[in-house]
């Protein structure tokens, strides 16, 4: 029987521009089962779940549970003991940047997570916005691997495993979460505090991106992008990295992600006060009906996107998305829908300039499956 990540895998349907676009995780520890809408549907409180979802969203930041990963005999984790407290960790992804914070916080405790302040944790007061209590995290890299069957059973058959593994083999801080998206990439792996996503990866491979996160590198093999940026800027950055070679994680950041129009003749882009901006793309899901509906094939969605290194060097990318001609399921049990991907359309290097302040993101415009 086909499930969407082999079927996913059989099309070697494209991994760049599909990372979850988030610039600021809050990561809470939940022991225990997952429903299919884990922050609502498990053993922490339904109504503080749902809260701190719709707090974090309206600041670009998400929320997710976590637990410690199966034993490699396929057991359960540790079980929660009551009355236990429960790891929390506060992630931002901005390039040159990045940090983690943790707290440990008793599980009568955890309300208090609705009092962050996430757009002052998004502005320039950065973790000296948090309570008291959190403090830095020092630790190995966070490898947070999807393994949320009730959401879609690929995570859970081919994420757990995975999971496992790299807990046995240790050099990185290891857990199971509930949802970072793309099941049909399965199993996937969220690194932070970079937050660089990757998908279809076997433990060795798995192994090997920790080792480069350790040293502050990017393999681009198997790499979904930068949740940092929306899905043009992660598609952008990784062109970028594949085009010069740069490894360095805080080398590149994306400066601005503007929409373009398609040119039906030669397939360049133009950004002339005439570029389509309605609606919201689902790059690599399902595009919106009422352009699947026009009479007229429609044009492809089209981005200018501008890449800068810290050296003061820039890169002007032609972006469009593109939908292959057979259709695959989002994740399991789901219609085959078109399956979209982002073409880099045109790399042009751009006079050097003085380097731009570190970490200030584009504003994200495209959001994810």
């Amino acid at each position: 029987m086909s499930t969407c990540a082999s079927v996913s895998r059989t099309l070697d349907e494209p991994l760049a521009g599909t990372a979850a676009t988030a610039r600021t995780w809050l990561l809470v520890e939940q022991p225990g089962p997952w429903g299919k809408q884990a922050l609502t549907q498990s053993r922490l409180d339904a109504a503080l779940g749902a809260e701190l979802e719709r707090s974090a969203s309206a600041h670009g930041a998400r929320v997710a549970l976590i637990r410690r990963p199966a034993r490699a005999d396929g057991a359960d984790g540790p079980a929660a003991t009551p009355g236990a407290p429960r790891r929390v960790f506060l992630a931002r992804t901005l390039p040159g940047n990045a940090w983690i914070r943790t707290a440990l916080l008793a599980e009568d405790a955890l309300g208090t997570l609705l009092d962050l302040d996430f757009a002052a944790l998004d502005g320039d007061r950065g973790p000296a916005a948090l309570p008291a209590g959190w403090v830095p995290y020092t630790g190995d890299p966070l490898a947070l691997v999807c393994t949320n069957g009730r959401r879609d059973r690929c995570c859970a058959v081919l994420g757990r495993p995975l999971a496992a593994r790299l807990a046995a083999m240790g050099g990185a801080d290891v857990w199971e979460i509930t949802h970072i998206g793309g099941h049909r990439f399965a199993p996937t792996l969220l690194t932070l505090p970079g937050g660089y996503a990757y998908g279809r990866l076997d433990a060795v491979r798995a192994a090997d991106v920790l080792d480069a996160v350790r040293a502050g590198r990017v393999p681009t093999e198997g790499c979904r992008g930068r949740s940092t940026w929306d899905a043009p800027g992660q598609r952008a950055e990784l062109a970028v990295r594949e085009h010069t070679g740069e490894p360095e994680a805080d080398a590149l950041t994306v400066e601005a992600v503007l929409p373009a129009e398609a040119d039906r003749t030669d397939g360049t882009a133009r950004t002339d006060g005439t570029a389509r901006t309605e609606g919201t793309a689902r790059v690599g899901g399902t595009t919106r009906a009422a352009e699947a509906v026009r009479a007229d094939p429609p044009r492809p969605r089209c981005w200018s996107v501008t890449v800068a290194h810290r050296d003061g060097r820039r890169w002007h990318l032609t972006l469009s998305e593109q939908t292959a001609g057979t259709p695959r399921p989002a994740s399991c049990g789901a219609e085959p829908g078109p399956a979209g991907s982002l073409t880099v359309e045109r790399i042009v290097s751009a006079a050097h300039q003085a380097p731009a302040a570190a970490g200030t993101p584009a504003s994200p415009s495209v959001t994810h499956p």
